[in-house]
């Protein structure tokens, strides 16, 4: 199997100029935990994810709601991302993504073609594909 039979080819994508607070809307509202950065002509510059978020905001006891929010009002994706990213291209073989992903603890590898954002291949694909008995 290649890549291109098992990802995620309807992939939402950010901006590293959007902010905090509206990516983690659009993670809670796509259900999501990874969602790709993108420059102006698609082409991929990173990865914004849950844990990304978490690292960011914390949960520190001396912070409030009120000032968490307002830091993610203020802070840009671009601040937070990681941007150095490990990917694929659509016809590469799926078992190699696979191993990738665990070796590198990669819960999603984006799926470029140059360096633009075609797919994404995440940790749930694999779980769908099993749990669809393929």
């Amino acid at each position: 199997m290649k890549v291109r039979d098992l990802m995620t080819d309807r992939v939402f994508s950010l901006t590293e100029s959007d902010q905090l607070f509206d990516a983690r809307e659009l993670m809670w509202d796509l259900n999501v935990r990874h969602i790709p950065v993108v420059d102006d002509e698609r082409e991929l510059v990173g990865v914004f994810s849950h844990r990304d978020l978490v690292r960011w905001t914390g949960a520190s006891e001396t912070t409030s709601l009120t000032e968490r929010e307002e830091t993610l009002r203020r802070t840009a994706v671009g601040d937070v991302m990681t941007r150095d990213v490990e990917t694929v291209g659509p016809e590469d073989d799926l078992r190699a993504a696979a191993t990738s992903m665990v070796e590198g603890k990669y819960g999603c590898l984006p799926v470029v073609e140059g360096r633009r954002l075609v797919g994404i291949l995440t940790e749930s694909d694999f779980v769908r594909l099993f749990a669809e008995g393929n």
